[in-house]
């Protein structure tokens, strides 16, 4: 049977937690205390908990394969009392990453909170921590780009009806998301997403609500005073403690855990990844506990292994090895390519009614995608501290991949350059998108104010793109067993929509063809059912 041609190796006793958007922490200050030494030995190790690397665990956990997550952060498990994450309105350590200022520059203390702030050259960008990565922390949105501007970014090798009918529903459906229920809609709380709507319209824009991975019966348990109040006061990048919101670690993460093959281990800091000849890779690592402080190295050796510490995490890893030469055939094209999706948040102010509601995650989105030249998308976004009239949006964008990483060697750091110049398209095109918005409302007394800013990404993408670094199954070039499947892989911004969904739907294709040809070498069938993928052996 599948079980017994795989070898079973023996795990590491331990919990689980990574995060969608950085596995590893080059750079990151760890307080020496005692420290021993571990080695350890699995079919498949996958580094990163988020979109790809849950994926990946599932995919290969139902192919019979034993399989090891490292993740940098903790688990964040669902308090009865409502007390799992930080809040906006008190926050302490829990918000921020081995940091004593939190995303809004706020005091806190140290601690492996669920959101860190990488001061990069040129940009802020922000990565997610612990076991379900960026889905802890992102605004749940699951949106999917249409055919014309996919193919702006993805190689036509890449069926977009392949996408559309397989992975993306595939992806959909262990989310379980969904558009907000009108009577939810209906409520104060989202009286912003009701506006952005209206807004939309007015302009002739295309608007609609979008589909978010939320429990919407939760929110409805919020609204009725039966669950604490956090999705419908805004309380979600740091977490929602109702437990609202459907993270990686409450479906794809949970079910390859059940299966008994699947271990993740959290507050695992990996350092350095290198090849083994004639065996597979060797994976070096910092346990450590919730302070920061290193509990003991330790070196894992795996026959796959699985980069999933999402765009920065897993560039800089690579980037890393290739300058040290503990991977040293990767291509010149490593940690190249890498873009902010053209994210820009906007702060409306001076609106027609004086919306006070301040419920998420996100709810409604403006397209302006049919003007080739500059596409935009807009959607609104919980803002707990806005002045009633005001109205927070993410705006998104299709800016060049001219991003870049460079190595340090006498610092053995990792740093991304981001051109500057590269938003200043993308802020005069989101600016004539708001001027259209606006412009369509009779506002007789008040002129509509939109102040526009990209300083801040919280996409990060590329540096390990197909194509160039990998092929577009995420193989990473001259390497048997190394694999790029998060979001350092895809080759441009995800085509003005949320990346999360997109990079998923990858991960999916890229992991049925991954097992199918690398793994299981021909000796296994791949059939599918419904939206669920297993594996069955051929006669």
């Amino acid at each position: 049977m599948l079980n017994n041609f795989y070898r079973r190796r023996r795990f590491l006793q331990g919990a689980a937690f990574f995060g969608a958007s950085l596995a590893v922490s080059v750079g990151t200050p760890i307080y020496r205390t005692s420290a021993t030494s571990n080695y350890e030995d699995t079919e498949a190790l996958i580094i990163g908990s988020g979109f790809g690397g849950s994926i990946a665990s599932l995919r290969l956990a139902q192919a019979g394969i034993q399989t090891l997550v490292l993740e940098r952060g903790r688990r964040w498990n669902i308090r009865s009392d409502g007390n799992t994450f930080s809040t906006f309105r008190n926050p302490d350590g829990r918000s921020a990453w081995l940091s004593s200022t939190n995303l809004f520059g706020q005091s806190v203390d140290v601690y492996t909170g669920v959101l860190e702030t990488l001061n990069e050259d040129g940009v802020t960008v922000l990565a997610g921590a612990g076991v379900g990565g960026g889905s802890l922390v992102y605004n749940a949105i699951t949106y999917q780009p249409n055919h014309e501007l996919f193919y702006r970014v993805f190689p036509r090798s890449i069926s977009y009806k392949e996408m559309d009918q397989i992975y993306y529903p595939r992806v959909l459906s262990m989310l379980r998301a969904a558009p907000m229920p009108d009577d939810i809609l209906k409520t104060d709380y989202y009286d912003t997403t009701r506006f952005l709507l209206e807004n939309g319209k007015k302009a002739g824009l295309p608007t609609r609500l979008l589909d978010l991975a939320v429990d919407w019966d939760i929110v409805r348990q919020e609204i009725r005073g039966e669950k604490i109040a956090s999705a419908i006061k805004g309380e979600d990048w740091f977490g929602i403690n109702s437990g609202a919101k459907n993270s990686l670690d409450r479906n794809y993460l949970l079910q390859a855990e059940q299966t008994g093959l699947v271990k993740v281990l959290p507050l695992h800091i990996v350092t350095e990844i290198s090849e083994l000849p004639q065996h597979g890779y060797r994976v070096r690592c910092n346990e450590i506990n919730e302070r920061g402080e290193l509990i003991q190295s330790k070196t894992f050796t795996c026959r796959y292994l699985f980069l999933a510490a999402g765009s920065m995490g897993t560039s800089k890893l690579l980037l890393k090895a290739k300058e040290k030469g503990t991977l040293p055939r990767l291509k010149p094209s490593v940690g190249q390519n890498w873009n902010n999706n053209g994210d820009m948040l906007a702060q409306r102010s001076n609106l027609t009614k004086p919306v006070t509601g301040r419920g998420g995650p996100s709810g409604a989105v403006v397209e302006n995608i049919n003007n080739t030249q500059d596409p935009i998308s807009l959607m609104n976004l919980e803002d707990w501290s806005g002045a009633p009239g005001t109205q927070r949006c993410l705006t998104l964008a299709m800016p060049k991949p001219k991003g870049f990483f460079t190595y340090d060697r006498s610092t053995d750091d990792v740093k991304l350059h981001w051109p500057e110049q590269e938003n200043i398209d993308n802020l005069l095109a989101a600016k004539v998108t708001y001027t259209s918005l606006d412009g369509s409302i009779t506002t007789p007394t008040i002129t509509p104010k939109t102040d526009v800013s990209a300083s801040i990404c919280a996409h990060p993408l590329g540096g390990a793109v197909m194509g160039k670094v990998c092929d577009q199954y995420g193989r990473v070039l001259n390497y048997q067993g190394l694999y790029v499947v998060d979001g350092a892989l895809i080759p441009g911004p995800t085509a003005c929509t949320n990346p999360s969904f997109t990079i998923a739907a990858i991960a999916e294709r890229c992991m049925e063809k991954i097992i199918a040809e690398d793994i299981h070498n021909g000796r296994y069938s791949l059939q599918r059912n419904d939206n669920s993928l297993f594996v069955a052996a051929r006669d």
